[in-house]
């Protein structure tokens, strides 16, 4: 008893001046003066820090019924709207809305204000995200409204994630660049140069166009020369990496078809088709997993893997059973026949399925991607792409030197006619690889699912490049194909912002045919007979 006495008598004594405060900053936001209300957002934005953490969720519910318009206003009191009910915006006890009560004027200037403030309320707020966070600071970087560097300042102390301190950092230096003393204009564009981007480049550059401190400008020079350096090394490893991953999925392809080429002398037109097929199985398998385990969904490229391999090595199996088994002894027929399969997979495909772009789940460990130098990310999806090549060629490899069904592929390989007379099933010989070489293909397509745009007629643009890439490398190499495959991706890549796509291929191609003529056997000569 004696302590609900003392509940009773007392808390209200403390409880008052809580109230009284928020009355006292509410009551600016039902002044019909536009800049009053600004003034009145600006102070809740501070709650944080002038009031601390525990009136943050108040003044968020606050701000929030200003940005949407839900605030009303009256002889009594202030508000909030909630569907057919009311709350009193001070208290935010449930209550009924005056018949007096009117909403105050809202423009663009006071929605703004309410933006930034709401963005300045997650930064100190106990339960947003990491996600809600960084989009506040995205919010910030618009909308300054409310901000001030005091306030940033006082947001470190409440905020442990590196991402969100690092950008509230830089929105501290972006503050500093306004700042009256030149020595904390120069800080800033120096914290701001620690981040070598063509944006901070911008800002650093709009700073110097209006400065008038020699020494500013002398800091501002030097930091736009080393924010050059820097983006000139991105641009060069961007040119490499996305080389690289381009030249990964060429791999996958020209490994398949260094098998069935250097092996049988089999011309397959339609492996470009075989990487489509991979593609639209990995899509399949995505939209299963969707329907009948949607937590699993994030691992379905990895369960497309095996699936994607076995249906385009299916294909490739059911080719060489109606078509290339009668055809082993015409090359020249072989690529007509695969050219017809080429088009009757395509035309299946656009007849049962359709002919727009598939649109594929992109997992968290293909999403994003590492800042590593000036404007370059080495992106999760190209290293996906990179990785699975890597892998595929080390499994090859290792098949062909330490399985029977390698030792019979090279033993063929060499000289088919011995082969066979000692008792080696060249025909099963064959089925064997062209299901394997077919399987590659598939899994290039698995690589391509997040990186391009999977069509029916995604196949076409690989399969030229991906011959160049096994008569370059040295028919049935795979070390050349190692090589060309790299070789070719790099060129790719680095000629066509130069000369179009077009032409880039066009330059590819002369560029071979010169290489060809000097070296017809390629890189890596074969060796044996046939």
């Amino acid at each position: 008893m004696p302590f609900v006495f003392f509940f009773i008598l007392f808390v209200p004594l403390f409880a008052k001046p809580v109230f009284s405060d928020r009355a006292m900053l509410v009551e600016p936001l039902c002044i019909t003066e536009i800049s009053d209300q600004v003034l009145g957002l600006q102070q809740l934005a501070r709650i944080g820090l002038d009031r601390g953490i525990n009136e943050v969720a108040w003044a968020q519910t606050v701000v929030s019924a200003v940005g949407n318009r839900s605030l009303s206003c009256s002889a009594e009191g202030v508000y909030i709207s909630q569907a057919e009910t009311a709350v009193d915006a001070v208290s935010l006890a449930p209550t009924t809305l005056p018949v007096d009560a009117f909403s105050p004027p809202v423009n663009n200037r006071v929605r703004a204000t309410a933006a930034s403030a709401e963005a300045i309320l997650k930064l100190f707020s106990l339960t947003e995200g990491l996600a809600e966070r960084l989009q506040a600071l995205s919010t910030l970087e618009r909308r300054r409204e409310a901000l001030t560097v005091e306030v940033l300042n006082a947001a470190t102390e409440y905020n442990n994630d590196l991402e969100v301190l690092q950008g509230i950092e830089a929105l501290r230096a972006q503050m500093l660049l306004d700042d009256p003393d030149p020595n904390n204009r120069i800080i800033a564009i120096e914290a701001i140069a620690q981040q070598a981007t063509l944006r901070n480049r911008t800002l650093i550059e709009e700073q110097i166009s209006k400065e008038s401190d020699a020494q500013v400008i002398e800091a501002g020079e030097a930091a736009i020369s080393s924010i050059d350096r820097e983006l000139a090394i991105g641009r060069i490893l961007a040119s490499l990496y996305s080389g690289v991953s381009y030249a990964s999925v060429l791999l996958l392809a020209a490994l398949g078809l260094a098998i069935i080429f250097g092996l049988m002398g089999v011309i397959n037109l339609a492996q470009g088709e075989f990487i489509m097929i991979g593609a639209y199985a990995a899509w399949f398998v995505q939209n299963a997993i969707r329907s009948f385990a949607p937590n699993l969904l994030d691992w379905y490229l990895l369960a497309a893997l095996p699936i994607s391999f076995m249906a385009a090595a299916l294909v490739g199996l059911i080719m060489e059973a109606l078509v290339l088994r009668r055809l082993y002894d015409r090359p020249l027929m072989t690529l007509l026949a695969t050219w017809a399969v080429s088009l009757l997979l395509i035309n299946t495909v656009r007849i049962t399925i359709g002919t727009q772009n598939l649109e594929f789940y992109q997992p968290i460990y293909v999403s994003g991607g590492i800042p590593v130098v000036g404007d370059f990310i080495m992106t999760w999806n190209r290293l996906f792409a990179i990785a699975l090549a890597c892998a595929a060629f080390a499994s090859v490899v290792a098949t062909l030197r330490f399985t029977t069904f390698g030792m019979n592929v090279r033993a063929v390989a060499q000289n088919r006619a011995m082969a066979g007379a000692v008792g080696i099933d060249t025909r099963g010989t064959d089925r064997r690889a062209i299901a394997l070489g077919s399987g590659l293909a598939g899994l290039a397509g698995v690589a391509l699912a997040p990186l391009y745009n999977v069509n029916p007629n995604m196949g076409a643009g690989f399969i030229v490049d991906s011959f160049i890439v096994v008569v370059l490398g040295g028919v049935g190499s795979l070390v050349g194909t190692v090589v060309a495959s790299f070789g070719i991706g790099q060129i790719n890549v680095i000629m066509e912002p130069i000369y179009g796509a077009v032409a880039a291929k066009v330059v590819v191609l002369l560029l071979v045919i010169a290489f060809i003529q000097r070296r017809p056997e390629g890189f890596f000569a074969p060796k044996g007979r046939r």
